[in-house]
């Protein structure tokens, strides 16, 4: 056996090994990145409230909030589908979007400003 064969075969493993991290480490900041945009539309439709029972607007304004928030968690889980099936991300990742998803949509439902 060549004792210079283990170490080469380490070098190659490694060098393999750097572009896996750092796909990992660009889907993680996309995501990363989406997640917040996602929840800070999700919390702007949280936030807008009507002032009273002629505030029709506030109300039109929350459910755009609460949908374009609903759109961006469906684009943030296709990402994160499409990351987790390269293997680049852990399945974990799937909890960042449904969860924003959730919040969208009991603000759409549940949760939506009445007048």
């Amino acid at each position: 056996m060549n004792p210079g064969t283990g170490s080469s075969t380490r070098a190659r493993e490694h060098r393999s090994q750097a572009p896996g991290r750092l796909g990992t480490g660009v889907c993680a900041v996309v995501l990363s990145l989406g997640a917040l945009a996602t929840g800070y539309v999700v919390l702007t439709a949280y936030m807008i409230e009507p002032d009273g029972p002629w505030d029709t607007q506030a109300v039109t304004n929350s459910g755009v909030a609460g949908g374009a928030g609903l759109a961006l968690s469906a684009v943030t889980a296709l990402l994160t589908w499409l990351f987790v099936r390269a293997e680049w991300l852990r399945k974990w990742w799937y909890a960042l979007p449904v969860a924003l998803a959730v919040a969208a949509l009991l603000r759409l439902t549940l949760l939506a400003p009445g007048l």
